[in-house]
């Protein structure tokens, strides 16, 4: 099996920037490297679209299961879909919707792997209906680094499988994974987009959407100020139901490509109100109702190939958290008030409730509560400082940041925010690592394997 070291992996935010050792491609499930032969730690990657180093292994070995892409089966009649961990939402999605099938969950970019799907135990709009995506995984086989493959699911190596589902690709290899998807009539979202003038009427139109629509998120603008601290667009919708929608054919849509990055400046705090002015004003109406296909209403932004180089060679740094439901009004406007005094704009801004519905992940991010996503160009000391602050302001109101999208928080907040670690930590492969569990769980000098110490990399 050899190496390829040409094309250093990065995640998606473009910060920090580090490289691994070693590239090893991983072509075939019958056919993978030896792993007794492996000096430093692994960690799985495919598309790098985890924003901060949750997917990276400095100093480490990469295995890149980007060609680790095949169906292994599909059974139309119950919507159980098999498939090695490779394999895109956006190839999931050629296959299935054409056979009436949708994803069960999907994030905002389907240029996702369904191994780092559940790794990360991605979410989406309609969270608070159905879950995680670790919800509908039924089962997949692990490698582990002494060579057992191990079937796991809800009843068959149970703890690993928990393990497994947010693990952050630290348990082992997932070679391939079963998942239930979701029946549609036609590939079509009845969607209401409704203009907001405040936080409050935000949580106003929020309650009053959640029973009737699997479908919500808001588009937030944090730069106007004042009491009402925010504006925005509630997105809300369903599948549309029409069964004669299904003969439509769906419009291709031509991706525009950032060809290179623009310089660091384009992307500052007046053109990112100059932005958010033209596209909260572009809708006239206050509410607005249309059919659309499901690709610009799950996936605005795949219409936009590369977009990270509108932040520069720098990148930006994404911060995703959540508050309980418990002071979420409070929390969130004095967090709201921090942003907007810090200077820093958010050239995308999203406000969604989470449900109730718990994950079968060990270390899962969603739980109850209120999340806001934000998008900072990385200024050095001052974006770093404002996410200190906001660490802080999190921890004290009981919540928690995302893993996969975090490239800043310390050892104390990741340990505070997912105390679960401890339990989860005696699952981690001996062999893996990443660069960002050596950083919120710092490591020995060596971590002992069946082969003796293995040398930890970045220490």
């Amino acid at each position: 099996m050899g190496a390829d070291t040409k094309n250093i992996p990065q995640s998606w935010g473009r910060y920090p920037v580090v490289e691994p050792d070693q590239v090893i491609p991983i072509y075939w499930r019958d056919e993978l490297p030896d792993f007794t032969s492996l000096r430093q730690s692994i960690l799985p990657y495919a598309y790098g679209r985890s924003y901060g180093d949750s997917c990276l292994n400095e100093g480490g070995i990469i295995f890149d299961v980007s060609k680790l892409n095949r169906f292994i089966s599909f059974d139309e009649q119950e919507g159980l879909l098999c498939c090695e961990a490779g394999v895109s939402f956006a190839q999931v999605l050629d296959l299935v919707v054409p056979r009436g099938w949708f994803l069960p969950v999907t994030p905002g970019t389907k240029f996702v792997s369904v191994g780092g799907a559940i790794a990360n135990d991605i979410h989406g709009k309609n969270h608070h209906k159905v879950g995680t995506f670790g919800c509908h995984v039924t089962r997949f086989e692990l490698l582990r680094s002494n060579g057992d493959r191990l079937l796991c699911s809800p009843t068959e190596n149970r703890d690993l499988f928990q393990a497994t589902i947010g693990g952050l690709g630290l348990t082992g290899l997932i070679l391939w994974a079963e998942f239930r998807l979701k029946p549609i009539a036609n590939p079509y979202i009845d969607m209401d987009s409704i203009r907001f003038d405040s936080l409050d009427e935000f949580f106003e139109i929020s309650q009053e959407s959640d029973a009737d629509y699997e479908y919500t998120v808001a588009w937030v603008d944090l730069l106007v100020g004042g009491e009402k601290l925010c504006r925005g667009k509630f997105l809300r919708g369903n599948n549309n139901r029409s069964p004669e929608l299904a003969r439509k054919p769906l419009k291709k849509r031509f991706p525009l490509v950032v060809p290179l990055n623009l310089p660091s400046f384009a992307l500052n705090t007046m053109t990112v109100k100059a932005f958010n002015e033209a596209y909260y004003h572009v809708q006239v109406p206050k509410r607005v109702h249309k059919t659309i296909s499901y690709d610009p209403f799950f996936y605005p932004l795949d219409s936009i190939h590369d977009w990270y180089r509108l932040y520069g060679k720098r990148g930006f740094l994404q911060y995703q958290f959540l508050v309980p439901f418990d002071n979420a009004h409070e929390a969130m406007r004095d967090i709201l008030r921090r942003i907007v005094r810090s200077g820093e704009g958010s050239f995308l801004t999203v406000l969604k409730k989470y449900g109730d519905i718990p994950s079968p992940g060990m270390l899962s991010f969603p739980r109850p509560g209120l999340n806001l996503a934000l998008d900072f160009s990385y200024r050095g000391r001052k974006t770093l400082a404002l996410l200190d602050d906001l660490d802080r302001m999190v921890l004290e109101a009981g919540g928690s940041v995302y893993p996969a999208k975090d490239a800043h928080m310390s050892a104390e907040s990741f340990q505070t925010f997912f105390p679960q670690w401890k339990e989860f930590e005696q699952f981690i492969d001996p062999k893996f690592s990443s660069s960002f569990w050596r950083r919120v769980v710092p490591q020995p000098v060596s971590l002992e394997t069946d082969s003796g110490p293995l040398p930890v990399p970045g220490l």
